[in-house]
């Protein structure tokens, strides 16, 4: 029996030492897992966009507290970094921040990850002050200026802000308080100056004077250049009135409204809450606007309407308000009576703004909400048109033609506001079509694009809207030709002086015939020039009868800008002068298809 319980103590104490070496075995595996934890190092160079190295760039890896910098050679080296994925920082003022990702893959078999960058120059920087309008103008602190979501600052108690490490681009800059109405401003890449621009001094808190506008939004006010704006997508008097023709919606609105096949609707903001909104027969529900120079040719506005949803117990009501931006205080003033319309026929109305010749002011163009709760009215803009006399039904402006047969008038050509911008794009940012084009016309806005910026006059033939070589003009395959009336034209003015006098014109054209086309400038006092280009890159080009020029050139597209053919013209004998320039295209071989002008840019510089 001794021997048995002696026996059992040895099997027994032999099972708890397995029992305690598997138990230690087991720590110790463990703890060499953790030991054995891999960590590798990170390196890499930083440069600029040419290749040379930059030094004092901070280098922060995600998961580490401590950074380092890049030497004199724009190196970095960074230990002890577990091998798993890792953000790389870099950063420097005046330049772009900017992050790679290595991951545990990133390491390799000698544990070194490699993470370079290239960065690019952010020395330029926004500068401004804010004031307070409603504190007689005192710095405003406490306001957040703002060019992104993660990009913004604050104003202090001088109502100055800087917004630094940026590239010289271009910026929308917002404004906003709690309490008071968010103010925007335009900053463009070509404005800048040693890397600075300078806003001009924001008021905050001013009166509106149209609804969500105050002075300073107005101030920047897209101009209204030209006599005529048509909207809508019906081919009334094609193609003077046809959807391919009207750019209405290229205008600036506020509120509510639409493009439809009768024309841009200025309609009632009545959905969810808006339906809570007071009746107000004094500020707009939803306007369209613009700045717009009155002279004695232009003085009188003609609106061509009809409605939806009015009747004659429920009409529409709709006006006119003008803003004289250099009267001590600005204030909207209705243009005659409040009108009503509840006609689903088009009707004529005019309104006179002798009182303004002279002044460049804001004219804007409304519906008034006259019921609170669920009211829906559309006001539709067929046409908005300037001239000395009312204009009604489908009719060209009024005048005293500068070519016969161009519609063009020298009352037309002297009210025509010059241009601001130099450089015009053909291709759209997107495309469209006519049951859908509101957004691809409303994206010509934000490229200066040329049919949104020029006026078009289809005298015989509707363009080419979105086509990807750029916008283009066109001819009639007709027997009847001539070389002194185009098919259609665009037309813009200019001031012409030293250093922006020679315009420059890409194009092409896509048969085995010949495209006739001409520029024509024309002076304020009616005299009338056609100009033959400088010189030109087509493939075969040359002059023909009455100041056209003909040409074949079936190279260029959107990707390939070099290939199109350049005709560059000198306007240096207009120095000094307000030109309006007119580019056409002329049906002069009979029978020869549509021949086609294509409008890749112009450029005056």
């Amino acid at each position: 029996m001794e021997l048995i319980k002696k026996m059992r103590v040895f099997l027994f104490a032999t099972l708890l030492g397995t029992m305690v070496s598997f138990i230690t075995t087991s720590c110790d595996d463990d703890n060499d897992e953790s030991a054995n934890y891999k960590y590798g190092t990170v390196t890499g160079t930083v440069t600029d966009e040419v290749g040379t190295p930059i030094s004092g760039v901070t280098v922060t890896i995600s998961g580490l507290e401590e950074t380092v910098a890049t030497d004199a050679n724009g190196k970095y080296s960074v230990e002890n970094v577990s091998v798993e994925t890792h953000s790389v920082t870099f950063s420097k003022a005046g330049w772009e921040t900017i992050s790679v990702t290595v991951t545990a893959k990133s390491f390799g078999t000698d544990l070194i990850a490699n993470a370079s960058a290239s960065m690019l120059d952010a020395s330029a920087k926004i500068v401004g002050t804010v004031l307070d309008a409603r504190n007689q103008n005192a710095p405003f602190e406490g306001v957040t200026v703002s060019i992104s979501p993660t990009i913004q600052v604050t104003t202090g108690n001088d109502g100055k802000y800087v917004i630094e490490n940026l590239r010289e681009a271009d910026y929308t800059v917002t404004f906003s308080k709690e309490g008071y109405t968010s103010i925007t401003r335009q900053v463009s890449k070509d404005s800048f100056v040693e890397g600075t621009f300078s806003i001009a001094d924001v008021m905050m808190g001013r009166v509106e004077l149209l609804r969500n506008l105050t002075a300073d939004d107005l101030a920047t006010a897209d101009k209204w250049y030209y006599n005529e704006y048509r909207g809508g997508r019906n081919a009334d008097a094609y193609p003077h009135w046809d959807w391919a023709c009207d750019y209405m919606c290229t205008l600036s609105f506020m509120g509510a409204w639409d493009e439809q096949n009768e024309g841009t609707t200025l309609q009632i903001r009545n959905s969810g809450n808006d339906q809570k909104n007071p009746a107000d027969l004094d500020v707009f529900d939803s306007y369209v606007y613009g700045s717009k120079l009155i002279s004695e040719d232009n003085k009188i506005m003609s609106l061509r309407v009809r409605t939806h949803s009015a009747s004659a117990e429920s009409p529409a009501y709709f006006g006119v308000q003008v803003v004289d931006l250099t009267e001590a205080e600005p204030s909207a003033v209705k243009i005659g009576d409040t009108k009503t319309l509840a006609s689903e026929n088009y009707t004529d109305f005019d309104f006179d703004l002798s009182q303004y010749v002279g002044k460049e002011v804001i004219i804007a163009i409304g519906t008034y909400r006259q019921a609170t709760g669920d009211y829906w009215k559309q006001l539709v803009l067929r046409s908005i048109r300037f001239a000395n006399a009312k204009i009604e039904e489908w009719n060209w402006l009024p005048g005293t033609e500068v070519v016969e047969g161009w519609k063009l008038t020298q009352e037309t050509v002297r009210s025509t506001m010059p241009h601001t911008k130099k450089s015009f794009t053909g291709i759209s940012p997107i495309s469209g079509n006519r049951d859908n084009y509101k957004d691809a016309y409303r994206a010509w806005r934000n490229v200066a694009h040329i049919a949104s910026e020029w006026s078009l006059i289809p005298l015989k033939k509707d363009p080419e809207v979105f086509p990807s070589e750029g916008y283009i003009l066109k001819t009639n395959d007709k027997p009847e030709v001539s070389s002194e009336v185009p098919e259609a034209y665009l037309y813009s003015k200019f001031s012409i002086m030293p250093g922006s006098n020679k315009l420059t014109f890409k194009t092409r054209n896509f048969s085995s015939n010949y495209t006739y086309f001409k520029l024509t400038a024309i002076e304020n006092n009616g005299t009338v020039t056609h100009l033959s280009p400088l010189s030109n890159t087509a493939q075969d080009a040359k002059a023909a009868e009455n100041g056209c020029w003909k040409f074949k050139h079936e190279a260029g597209g959107s990707g390939e800008p070099e290939k199109y053919a350049s005709f560059v013209y000198d306007l240096s004998k207009f120095n000094g002068k307000d030109v309006t320039i007119v580019i056409g295209v002329y049906n002069v071989e009979p029978n020869s298809g549509e021949n086609k002008l294509v409008f890749y840019s112009v450029d005056l510089k």
